[in-house]
């Protein structure tokens, strides 16, 4: 019998991948410049996030309003976004897909003003310890304070969630 190889064929690609540090300083001057897109309108980005690599990236930002989120809206932010960030090359690499959307009707809570905005309507949170022997609740945001809030999980009870144990929380809309 004939040998053709002397040890195995091993195929390895390595993909580029940014480091934490300079990802999330990356993030943090495309929301500057989403913020600068939206300058003179009531709208506010919500949250950006740059997904994949290579020719599949994909530049997501979430933009909300008081009043709701148009179809317009999100077109003016596109072109104006857009703009500031081919201007800038503030991307770096090859090219990417530029997406502006609302955040939904069960839009994901995170930062102080997210939680003002839904006072008096039902949400659903995970709490990174243990409050009242759950890890999960849902109920009506009854109110709401920079320290915290009181959510009222039944009629009459209510359970006071600090701010800093909340590891995950939605609106919950009613189907």
């Amino acid at each position: 019998m004939e040998k053709w190889a002397a040890s195995p064929l091993f195929y390895c690609t390595l993909r580029f991948r940014m480091p934490l540090n300079e990802q999330t300083g990356l993030i943090d001057h495309l929301t500057q410049l989403g913020e600068q897109a939206a300058l003179g309108t009531e709208i506010e980005i919500a949250e950006v996030q740059l997904r994949g690599s290579g020719k599949a990236r994909l530049l997501r930002v979430i933009i909300d309003k008081p009043s709701g989120v148009t179809h317009a809206d999100c077109e003016l932010i596109s072109q104006r976004f857009g703009k500031l960030l081919d201007d800038e090359d503030a991307v770096p690499g090859e090219s990417y897909t530029l997406e502006v959307s609302s955040p939904g009707v069960e839009r994901k809570l995170s930062r102080p003003r997210d939680f003002e905005r839904v006072v008096g309507q039902k949400i659903r949170l995970a709490v990174r310890q243990p409050i009242e022997g759950q890890t999960r609740f849902e109920g009506k945001l009854a109110e709401f304070a920079s320290g915290g809030l009181e959510l009222e999980t039944a009629p009459g009870h209510r359970v006071h969630v600090p701010l800093d144990q909340v590891q995950k929380a939605n609106l919950k809309f009613e189907w």
